[in-house]
């Protein structure tokens, strides 16, 4: 059979003539197939595309475009592989079906596992540490080499990956072929990882599309957007970011893996206990959003003490997403209960990005209260330095409350998450009580 397929047809005109019952309009969808275009026409030669499960990936990268590579060129050998030969073989199977449509295929070899064209090129199925002796590849794409969190996180496992990639299929290579990796991210060590850690990270791009959009989104999404409403929608991730918890969202989701211990804090640092010691100094410091419910960013208030002893207590957390009108509502009035505690008090954090104004009103109506506005220009991470050194010594405790799990779950994520205000209320309640005053912030990188 001859191909159908002019030399100036392009993968936009290719895919809805060859499967119109499939949508290949969507932002993301474009976005992934420019990068494609560039495998095809503009010498790029190593290729990754994160993004979240069921978002057409796979049947846009792993399937349909094979098929166009070798309708443009039957003499192409390409190679797919994915975490064992069943899923690399169906995946095969689904490409061979588009190229019999539309190139001559070899009598004699079709098997799923390894098929050929009449030009001599053909595809070549395997699984994560299955060889492929006497075939090179021109084209070789590895559609999620991981198949479950099991396997994520055994560093057997993940060893097992590393080597059949470095010594089976790296080897296999043809002058100037192509690799294309799809994943939704694992962990932080996954084949993805290792080969951002390694010295071939600089070859590589990186398309990397989260369900909810982040800041700089390559989109140009809004903050919370989601990456193809029409199929899930914004509720439609909350609910599964519900179910899967932080951990497992931020990799599979938002494709920012962090290790299980937490990546700057770690879960077993922070003592729970029933009750604070007396003689503590106590500020409350927020931390400003002001998006209503179910969108943006959080307003965080927490609570913390330091004792006598230089231990820091955690008393209490309040986070909620509330507009500009009832947070400074809730403030005022989290200031009135604090008061009952004792002395307590009071940082507003000016960030970058949030307006003076916003700081200074709230200020205002804390008038009759110790409370002042925290300046910072450092990064989150920076800041959450020296909260992190103490709490690793176990001198960070929190005070038993239900705000326990929602708070541990996000230091623990931290700053692989979507939201970070509790983290960012913390360091700053430290920093002051610390450091000292409205100052203390500043001076921590002299500390």
């Amino acid at each position: 059979m001859a191909s159908s397929l002019s030399a100036s047809q392009t993968l936009e005109q290719w895919l809805p003539a060859v499967a119109p019952q499939l949508r290949w309009d969507w932002t993301h969808t474009a976005y992934m197939r420019a990068a494609l275009d560039r495998v095809t026409h503009d010498g790029l030669r190593r290729l990754m595309l994160f993004v979240p499960p069921r978002h057409g990936k796979s049947e846009l990268a792993t399937i349909h475009y094979p098929a166009y590579r070798l309708e443009r060129d039957p003499a192409q050998r390409v190679v797919i592989a994915a975490y064992n030969a069943t899923l690399a073989e169906k995946f095969s199977r689904r490409v061979r079906a588009i190229a019999r449509q539309r190139v001559a295929l070899d009598p004699e070899r079709q098997a799923a596992a390894d098929w050929m064209t009449a030009g001599g090129g053909g595809c070549r199925a395997v699984g994560v540490g299955g060889g492929i002796t006497g075939q090179g590849g021109d084209l070789v794409i590895i559609d999620d080499p991981v198949k479950s969190r099991e396997e994520a996180d055994s560093p057997t496992y993940r060893d097992r990956v590393w080597d059949w990639y470095t010594d089976d299929l790296y080897t296999r290579l043809e002058p100037n072929a192509a690799i294309i990796l799809i994943m939704t991210r694992w962990h932080e060590d996954d084949l993805a990882g290792r080969i951002l850690a390694s010295d071939q990270a600089a070859q590589w791009t990186v398309v990397e599309l989260p369900a909810l959009a982040q800041e700089g989104d390559p989109l140009g999404r809004a903050l919370g957007e989601a990456l193809c409403p029409e199929r899930y929608d914004a509720p439609a991730l909350l609910d599964i970011k519900r179910t899967l918890g932080p951990r497992g969202w931020q990799a599979l989701y938002q494709q920012k893996p962090a290790p299980p211990e937490g990546a700057m804090f770690k879960r077993r640092w922070f003592e729970i206990a029933k009750a604070l010691p007396v003689g503590v100094r106590r500020v409350r410091y927020w931390d400003l959003a002001g998006a209503a419910q179910g969108s943006g960013d959080y307003t965080v208030g927490t609570l913390m003490a330091r004792s006598p002893d230089g231990n820091y207590w955690i008393e209490d957390v309040i986070r909620a997403q509330l507009s500009a009108h009832p947070r400074n509502q809730l403030i005022v009035q989290t200031a009135a209960l604090d008061r009952q505690r004792g002395e307590v008090t009071t940082y507003i954090e000016q960030a970058p990005g949030l307006a003076k104004e916003a700081t200074d009103t709230v200020i205002r109506l804390l008038a009759g209260y110790s409370a002042h506005a925290d300046k910072v220009s450092r990064d989150k991470v920076t800041r959450a330095e020296p909260l992190a050194a103490q709490a690793e010594a176990g001198n960070v405790k929190l005070l038993a409350g239900a705000w326990n799990t929602t708070w541990l779950d996000e230091l623990t994520a931290f700053p692989y998450v979507d939201h970070d205000d509790q983290a960012d209320s913390a360091s700053g309640a430290f920093n002051m009580l610390a450091l000292g005053g409205a100052r203390g912030a500043d001076l921590v990188a002299s500390v």
